[in-house]
């Protein structure tokens, strides 16, 4: 928007700017026209006059006033020092330049030039305008209040004899009037520019504020940390409460479902108990001792399929307060306890913390750890502080995985042929459960193959 703003005010400056100097020009050389013609009957008439007159017409044109120019007598050229280059300034000279050679063309020539009063030099052994006494030029050139560029003819009426006039143009700040971008006229646009960015600013702010909200609402029920929520306020643009009721709706819907599911996997859990059991009972009456062996492991696969299912539920569904957690706490009880069990674990302090739900957190890095030493033999955990998160990785030493595979890890009941041979009574949920925690926690978990042998669980977190 500020950008917009700018751009349309520059571009409309461009445009006044190019119509000012357009007309600034025509009025200028109009004038520069009628100052000429004024210039070529003044030197008329001192060419016309006997030089014994002349010094005596410029005394009393001094005295009495009335003329356009200051006039003067010198026996040669008087340098004068112009004003800086301008191009207003330069076509008002050629203009000047032109009419004079057009209405004296029997004139020798003639020097032009625009000057600031200050320095001016107007007579011979470098008299100055300053050094002459104000009643001189007080009627003819405007040094007060603010200066105003005088217009210099000088040419050589005779042989030795140079006229001197010096003037002001019908508008005496006609330069002035060409600056499209002076600060009188940027003042007006600059303020609008910051009315505009401040109503800006706060339309922008009363939109964002309420979506504010509903991205704060969405993170938290993402992430399941949205029980006893406030209702989002229905308040805003209609667009805004549209979509603050359907997500109002929808986060409802869901909350439902999660109930809803939760209930069926324990009424499935209790309705399924009951009759597995009392199938493995009749399985045990029967005389063929093949046909009752099939029948306990389709029972036995069927009663694991359904823990399988209720553990997915539950250890995904974990109620907890999130509170400040000491990994090394954490990571150490469970080092231990795989040290007690046989195992080979080798764990290096941080002295780092995250918020978390500690036990739905070690429930996911316990999952993680138990992978690996089931299908690595040992593990090493490592904890960094890298970028704004805390990274827990697990490393175990087995055979890796490929890289095709390492995708379809996350799946339920997904196994893959070197992890059924170590491990006949897993169901394939550890993955799948550990990065739902941990998305819950606003993290994520990659697997990634070590370079020099086994798979390696990343689990970044928030710091």
């Amino acid at each position: 928007m500020v950008a917009g703003v700018l751009v349309t005010q520059l571009a409309a400056d461009a445009i006044w700017a190019s119509q000012l100097r357009a007309k600034s020009r025509v009025e200028a050389n109009a004038a520069a026209q009628y100052m000429a013609h004024s210039a070529a009957g003044a030197i008329r008439f001192f060419r016309s006059l006997p030089p014994a007159y002349r010094s005596l017409i410029i005394q009393q044109l001094r005295e009495m006033g009335g003329t356009r120019f200051f006039v003067n007598l010198n026996h040669a050229y008087v340098p004068v020092e112009p004003i800086g280059e301008q191009p207003l300034a330069r076509s008002v000279i050629d203009t000047v330049g032109a009419t004079l050679r057009s209405d004296l063309p029997n004139s020798p020539g003639f020097r032009l030039a625009f000057a600031w009063p200050d320095h001016l030099a107007v007579a011979e052994h470098d008299v100055r305008l300053n050094d002459l006494p104000e009643s001189w030029v007080q009627h003819v050139l405007l040094l007060r209040p603010d200066r105003a560029p005088i217009l210099v003819i000088q040419t050589e009426i005779e042989p030795g004899n140079w006229l001197y006039l010096a003037g002001l143009m019908p508008n005496p700040y006609f330069l002035r009037g060409n600056e499209a971008f002076a600060w009188d006229r940027l003042m007006p646009q600059v303020l609008s520019l910051a009315v505009v960015l401040l109503l800006g600013l706060l339309v922008v702010r009363s939109i964002t504020r309420p979506l504010a909200a509903l991205s704060e609402a969405a993170r938290a029920f993402g992430q399941g940390h949205d029980e006893g929520a406030r209702p989002l306020p229905e308040t805003g643009s209609r667009e805004f409460v549209t979509t603050a009721r359907a997500f109002s709706a929808m986060r409802e819907r869901i909350q439902r479902y999660i109930e809803d599911r939760e209930r069926l996997f324990i009424s499935i859990s209790h309705d399924l108990r009951t009759p597995i059991t009392r199938l493995k009972l009749r399985a045990e009456l029967l005389d063929d001792e093949c046909l009752r062996n099939e029948f306990e492991e389709d029972l036995d696969e069927l009663d694991m399929m359904v823990k399988g299912a209720l553990q997915c539920v539950k250890d995904s569904d974990i109620h907890e307060n999130p509170t400040e957690v000491k990994l090394d706490v954490l990571l150490a009880r469970m080092v231990r306890s795989a040290q007690l069990a046989g195992h080979a674990v080798a764990y290096q302090p941080s002295g780092l913390t995250v918020r978390a739900k500690p036990l739905a957190l070690k429930r996911a890095l316990g999952n993680l750890l138990d992978n690996a030493l089931f299908y690595g033999q040992r593990a090493e955990i490592s904890v960094d502080d890298e970028a704004g998160s805390v990274v827990v990785r697990v490393r175990d030493h087995g055979p890796g995985v490929p890289e095709e595979a390492i995708a379809s890890l996350f799946d339920p009941y997904v196994r893959l042929e070197h992890g059924r041979d170590q491990n006949d009574n897993g169901l394939g949920l550890g993955l799948g459960i550990a990065r739902g925690v941990i998305e819950a926690h606003g993290g994520r978990l990659e697997l990634s193959n070590h370079p020099e042998g086994g798979l390696v669980a990343a689990v970044r977190l928030p710091a």
